[in-house]
């Protein structure tokens, strides 16, 4: 509006000063109209001016105004404590997420299942070999899990056995806003050692775990029943550190009637991607557990059973490490697993012979190691095959009632020098990620007498909530 009246108004003074010069000089009267008309002039000029400035201002509040309405809000000052969170009104928000896992094999033996014992290992109570002949229920697990609040996980994960029984695999806590990288565990769980000791048996993939997790764990998991604590290290690759400490319930300790700790674990493990296909993890782990009274099943050197019992310290070092490929990352159609891991283990304290009859007590130490190494190759679409092999060694074990004299070596014929082996194939087909079939074959020379030739089919259904697999 102000461009369009000022043009005029210049107009209109030209004019006025073109017909003044047109017009005669009339003395004082035109001398006088020349100062009013200056004025008026003036007076128009000063009013536009006027107006200007007022449109300027207008225009600067305007935008003044946008700009506040676009600002981030100014941050409110500091709370001086977080109150806790308010209780949800949704009576359904945790309701906790159910799995089932349901296995079952069929098993197919050239020797009697209930005659397998690793050779040169004091045997575990339970869990060595392949299990029983022809069809068989495998366990079947039953996890729950659920975030308690926003500090706390729970997982509640339970094994029905074939047999009917029920055993409780894990039932623990884990903290979720522990802060700097740490996160608390306690109750049951399986501890962080090794690669294969976390993995439940229906993400395994052979029918059975390695010779030396059967010969050193008792054919199952290393459980603990205490507290785990891991740090993960900021950065470019993965790095943490884990420490636990438990009662000692798993094989190779016992259950002792004492307020001390009979478990104690330390590991730490790194990780990384080589390009965009390759991610690969290593680690080491250490194990210190102590029993008193471990019992196990033996014969004398008349072939007269007894039951010979060990008390003292297990020390064992794992070194571990796994490789996996994918195309860019993508698995869907192929993907190569290498895996292996190499154990020690010294055992020192007192072997006492024949407990419920002569109960003989000399001093005992063994030296023993073994390792696997597996690969597994999904050939096409939902088709894998894989090998492992197994190897152990018992070395020679020194029993203090063999040197005095007290007994002869053949006394303690479980303990004999050996070098267990075990050569495995399997082909799995996967319908979907919540099926899996397999075929597997073995040749088991674990025992210290004949080859053991083992044929397995296994099935395994997940139902319901799945979550994701570790590394």
């Amino acid at each position: 509006m102000v461009t369009r009246r000022l043009p005029a108004a210049r107009a209109l003074v030209a004019t006025l000063m073109l017909s003044c010069w047109g017009w005669p000089d009339t003395g004082q009267a035109a001398a006088d109209d020349v100062a009013e008309l200056r004025a008026e002039l003036e007076a128009l000029k000063a009013d536009y001016a006027a107006r200007v400035r007022a449109l300027e201002a207008r225009i600067g509040e305007l935008e003044s105004n946008v700009a506040a309405r676009t600002a981030p809000p100014a941050a409110a000052p500091a709370a001086p404590y977080a109150p806790p969170p308010a209780r949800s009104s949704n009576p359904t928000a945790f309701n906790p997420a159910v799995s089932v896992i349901l296995m079952g094999n069929y098993a197919s033996l050239t020797q009697d299942p209930a005659t397998y014992r690793i050779a040169g290992f004091i045997p575990p109570p339970t869990g060595e070999g392949p299990g029983n002949r022809s069809f068989n229920l495998d366990e079947s697990e039953l996890t729950l899990t659920s975030n308690v609040d926003p500090y706390f996980f729970a997982n509640l994960t339970a094994a029905i056995q074939g047999d009917n029984s029920i055993d409780i695999e894990e039932a623990y806590f884990k903290t979720l806003a522990l802060g700097h990288g740490l996160t608390l565990k306690g109750g049951r769980f399986f501890s962080g050692t090794g690669y294969l000791n976390e993995i439940h048996s229906h993400n395994w993939d052979f029918v059975d775990q390695p010779l030396v997790y059967q010969a050193f764990f008792g054919g199952a998991q290393l459980g603990q029943d205490g507290a785990q604590l891991r740090w993960l290290a900021p950065g470019e690759y993965f790095l943490e550190f884990g420490a636990e400490a438990g009662s000692g319930r798993s094989f190779p300790g016992t259950q002792r009637n004492a307020n001390s700790l009979a478990s104690d674990a330390l590991f730490a493990h790194l990780g990384g991607d080589i390009g965009d296909s390759t991610s690969w993890r290593t680690g080491v782990s250490w194990l210190d557990a102590r029993s008193t009274g471990r019992a196990y099943e033996d014969v004398d050197q008349l072939g007269t059973p007894v039951t010979n019992a060990f008390s003292g310290t297990s020390h064992t070092w794992i070194v571990d490490g796994t490789l996996k490929w994918a195309p860019h990352g993508d698995p869907t159609y192929h993907q190569f697993k290498l895996q292996g891991e190499w154990m020690h283990r010294t055992e020192d304290g007192q072997l006492a012979f024949d407990v419920t009859g002569r109960n003989l007590v000399g001093g005992y130490h063994s030296t023993q190691s073994g390792w696997y190494m597996q690969a597994v190759y999904e050939f096409i679409q939902r088709w894998r095959a894989g090998v492992r092999y197994d190897s152990m060694s018992s070395g020679s074990p020194g029993i203090g009632l063999v040197g005095s004299g007290v007994l002869p070596l053949t006394a303690f014929p479980t303990l004999a020098s050996a070098s267990p082996e075990r050569t495995t194939l399997m082909v799995d087909w996967s319908l979907s990620e919540f099926s899996r079939f397999r075929a597997q074959y073995a040749l088991d020379d674990a025992r210290a007498s004949e080859r053991d030739r083992q044929f397995l089919l296994q099935y395994i259904l997940a139902i319901g909530a799945h979550g994701a697999h570790k590394f």
